[in-house]
């Protein structure tokens, strides 16, 4: 199968691409840097915020998967994610169906629909529209209207799957990257309490097989969500104490922490008793619940996530290792 690739260079990509790989597939994957090198893919000049750039480029495709995007929780970065996701999104869709493409896997996030303030909360794919909730996060607001706009464009003739993974642990990110930074900080030693929220994690290689299994299953106009373990930031890092041989963070932030970020003089004082350089919206999104139920995609594409605790071993593994520190894996 031909394959036209956006987001190919960035954590997912980089185990995307050899995944693909190794199924026989042809790979184009769409690069601003014309001299840029994949291995086991060709690369084609373009830039989804530039459309005359992608229909060339997409020429001949089978299908298109459209992981292309940015995460940040910088404020200031709210126009230029509303440009990349939303703007973005339609103009790779434009080209890919004036190309002749026949199905498209689109990568949104679990924050598009499994989100809540409830800690009994458990997201599934037909969960009520979080947007009272990620109206305030350009980032999640931004892929929610543009995982929109890639629905509405499914049909028979335009099959479009939506894949929705939760936070992507595992080995391979960049060392300033935002899905591991998490662990970053608490292995620097700069997580002193425990957010009152939750999380779901999901391997990076695990989302990368999903992405494959997509490309012949899945219902056209569906979603999908991948997760690989849900868990308090308490049982988090608690897990990653014992897999680093490091203190476990001392006390937990109060349960009214979230209601205390509405109060301009208290924000600091929270982020001073954390302990970490956190922006108002990662103190929000550490005090809501985002479990995430991937039994549809189970169900229907087949797919399993490996064990939660492998996970946050090969991440923290990677981690030490490119920094050259000592890993001591918990065994339990």
């Amino acid at each position: 199968m031909k394959l036209f690739i956006t987001g190919g260079t960035g954590y997912l990509g980089r185990h995307l691409i050899p995944r693909l790989a190794r199924d026989g597939h042809e790979l184009t994957v769409l690069s601003r840097d014309p001299a840029r090198v994949i291995d086991g893919a060709q690369t084609a000049p373009g830039d989804i915020l530039t459309p005359e750039t992608l229909g060339p480029a997409m020429a001949g495709a089978d299908a298109l998967i459209h992981a292309a995007g940015k995460v940040s929780h910088d404020l200031d970065d709210a126009e230029e994610m509303w440009r990349l996701h939303v703007t973005g999104t339609e103009n790779i869709l434009d080209a890919a169906e004036a190309a002749g493409v026949k199905r498209v896997v689109y990568l949104s996030t679990s924050g598009t629909v499994a989100v809540s303030d409830d800690p009994d909360f458990l997201g599934t794919e037909n969960s009520p529209d979080p947007l009272r909730f990620v109206r305030s996060w350009p980032y999640y607001r931004s892929k929610l209207f543009a995982e929109q706009i890639a629905l509405k464009r499914s049909a028979p003739a335009f099959k479009v799957i939506c894949l929705n993974p939760s936070l992507l642990l595992g080995p391979g990110d960049d060392a300033e990257g935002n899905s591991t930074v998490s662990i970053r900080r608490f292995l620097d030693g700069q997580v002193p309490a425990c957010p009152p929220g939750g999380l779901s994690f999901v391997d990076v290689r695990d989302v990368a097989d999903a992405v494959a299994v997509s490309l012949t299953k899945g219902r056209a106009g569906k979603r999908y969500l991948l997760s690989g373990g849900n868990m308090t930031f308490r049982q988090f890092y608690n897990r990653l104490a014992r897999i680093a041989d490091k203190p476990a963070p001392m006390v937990n932030m109060p349960s009214v922490t979230r209601k205390a970020l509405s109060w301009i003089p208290g924000f600091d004082q929270i982020t001073a008793f954390v302990g970490a350089e956190l922006s108002k919206e990662e103190m929000e999104l550490a005090c809501h619940y985002w479990y995430a139920d991937p039994s549809r995609a189970e169900d229907v594409l087949g797919w399993t996530g490996r064990d939660p605790q492998r996970t946050l071993e090969d991440t923290v593994h990677d981690i030490q290792q490119r920094e050259g520190q000592r890993f001591a894996p918990w065994v339990s």
